[in-house]
């Protein structure tokens, strides 16, 4: 582990849907030189493997580093080691109660509580629809303490013509709030320009 803070992710994966957004943040940051640090719930691998055909070792091989959820004692479960973000993708909303009330019960939302009381960014990409009052406040909570919730919520202004390009952005996106240089999510040109 010799990549700068920086050049440090932690992606968490639960088992919301939506685990293409977190194999494409791997597959990304490695493109851009990141070091990413894994952490993938049971429930995480079960929706992998369910959406994307992939087995806990083929989703582990996309990582620089990866942990078990109850590897509390992993360098991630503590704030002396500096990373420049973490994202959970996608978030279920038993992870984000988690993370709203503290409960630092496993490594993922061990981790998750590390990466706010060090001040560093943690996106939270919930996945879950509609809300209950539960779920809103619990994302209040979280936005309190420093969280940026962002669920994936595609633009379509960019005229996607399929769902990888949908994930790719919404993933370009949280790498640019995450801090990472390089991601290149697509601006808002305006109604005037010409595309």
């Amino acid at each position: 582990m010799t990549a700068s803070p920086q050049q440090r992710l932690v992606v968490g994966i639960t088992g919301a849907t939506g685990a293409a957004y977190a194999l494409r943040l791997l597959r990304r940051g490695r493109e851009l030189g990141l070091e990413t640090h894994l952490i993938v719930t049971p429930a995480g691998v079960l929706n992998a493997h369910h959406e994307l055909g992939l087995s806990r070792h083929e989703l582990e091989r996309e990582a620089s580093f990866c942990y078990a959820p109850g590897d509390v004692g992993a360098c991630i479960a503590s704030g002396s080691f500096a990373t420049a973000a973490m994202v959970v993708a996608p978030c279920s909303m038993k992870t984000l109660a988690s993370v709203a009330h503290g409960f630092g019960d496993n490594l993922l939302t061990r981790a998750a509580d590390v990466t706010l009381k060090e001040r560093r960014r943690l996106v939270l990409m919930v996945r879950e629809t509609p809300f209950n009052l539960a779920h809103l406040r619990n994302m209040v909570a979280a936005t309190e303490m420093g969280a940026i919730i962002f669920p994936p919520l595609p633009a379509f202004y960019h005229h996607p013509k399929s769902i990888e390009e949908l994930v790719n952005e919404s993933a370009e996106r949280v790498l640019e709030l995450s801090g990472v240089v390089g991601a290149r999510p697509q601006a808002w040109a305006g109604l005037n320009s010409k595309s």
